[in-house]
């Protein structure tokens, strides 16, 4: 039965391939097109993920991308409990353990129906008992989607298993994952891996665009206190990535964008500090945690930003190429969901209080002072 599952699920990603393929050839190189990007689905991501998917739906949204923290792991999330407890269900941690990436997959990846789904990984997915090797192996046919396989051995014949870190191409767009999920990263190894990519970016005249994201915003942002400035090898290795994406925009005029989620709020703007500009310069930034789990207070230094917000759920909606703009521009914009958007379906699962206290609850009162995990 396994077998065969694995089989449909790897059928379902090869045709969305082919239906992503098609819409790249059909539609005209200078006409608008749209991903939407967000993460941070604990808590009470079964309930909000699917009224990002509907909402998402309204723009023909090419694909969805969720940055890590797909289920809280260290207890079980106040969505599953709500169900478990309807149905009569334990919500005990083992069994909440043994079912939460099944959980996920049904709730959150399924509702998206034939939209490609990019999975990132986050500090919950290697949050004992699970770990990368684990998550690896659970979403492997996720981490080796078709489009993402076919790069991985275009740059490297050898590199025939997938790995939390990845990168695909669309439309003059190369789009990066970076796995900085664990203390250690980015180790030696993804380092390596990202300087191959961007090297190969910078002398390809076909890529006009990087977008980069990860669960935790490089070093030194508005949002440092709960970034890779958590841990040395981040803030060491965090530095130099973010310099060699600044290389690729101010010496190799490509277009840099980077995403990130792991704090629980919305920002726009998150590395206009006075690090990196008196370091070298800004790069654009977004903070997109908010898909589901905890809200967070805003940081101290928030007004910085461009734009900021907290105590909501919602998700990027990417403009690609907007019109009168330079090709491989991306506007991004904030969709903010309201309690009367979750779907009734969704609504009738869950029950009502559980949906309302989503929305009123499920928030810290007190800021995040320092960096932790």
């Amino acid at each position: 039965m396994r077998k065969i599952q694995s089989s449909l699920l790897k059928l379902a990603l090869l045709l969305s391939v082919f239906s992503a393929a098609a819409f790249a050839q059909s539609s005209d190189q200078n006409k608008p097109w749209y991903f939407a990007v967000s993460g941070d689905s604990r808590n009470c991501g079964d309930i909000v993920m699917p009224a990002i998917a509907s909402d998402a739906s309204k723009h023909s949204a090419a694909f969805y991308w969720h940055l890590g923290d797909l289920r809280a792991i260290y207890g079980a999330d106040q969505d599953f409990v709500a169900e478990a407890s309807q149905q009569g269900q334990p919500t005990d941690l083992p069994a909440y353990e043994q079912q939460a990436w099944d959980d996920f997959i049904e709730n959150q990846i399924k509702v998206w129906g034939d939209v490609p789904f990019y999975l990132g990984i986050g500090n919950h997915e290697v949050a004992p008992p699970k770990s990368r090797a684990e998550f690896i192996q659970k979403f492997h046919a996720y981490l080796d989607r078709p489009d993402i396989r076919e790069q991985r051995l275009k740059d490297d014949k050898k590199a025939t298993e997938p790995q939390a870190y990845y990168h695909w191409m669309r439309a003059g767009i190369d789009f990066i994952y970076l796995d900085n999920a664990t203390a250690d990263q980015f180790d030696a190894a993804q380092m390596k891996w990202i300087k191959g990519v961007l090297d190969r970016d910078r002398k390809d005249a076909a890529v006009r665009t990087i977008v980069v994201a990860m669960h935790k915003a490089l070093p030194e942002s508005i949002s440092s206190n709960h970034s890779m400035n958590e841990s040395p090898a981040g803030v060491e290795s965090g530095r130099r990535v973010y310099e060699m994406l600044l290389k690729m925009q101010n010496d190799a005029h490509k277009l840099v964008y980077v995403l990130a989620s792991h704090s629980h709020y919305f920002m726009d703007g998150t590395f206009n500090t006075a690090y990196w500009q008196s370091h070298g310069g800004v790069l654009p930034g977004w903070i997109i945690g908010t898909a589901g789990a905890e809200r967070y207070p805003l940081p101290p230094n928030s007004g910085d930003a461009h734009a900021a917000k907290t105590n909501v759920y919602g998700y990027l909606i990417a403009t690609v190429n907007p019109e009168g703009k330079t090709p491989g521009t991306i506007e991004f914009k904030f969709e903010e969901l309201s309690e009367g958007q979750i779907p009734e379906n969704v609504v009738q699962r869950f029950g009502k209080p559980t949906v309302h206290e989503c929305f009123v609850g499920n928030r810290r009162n007190q800021p995040i002072e320092q960096a932790q995990p």
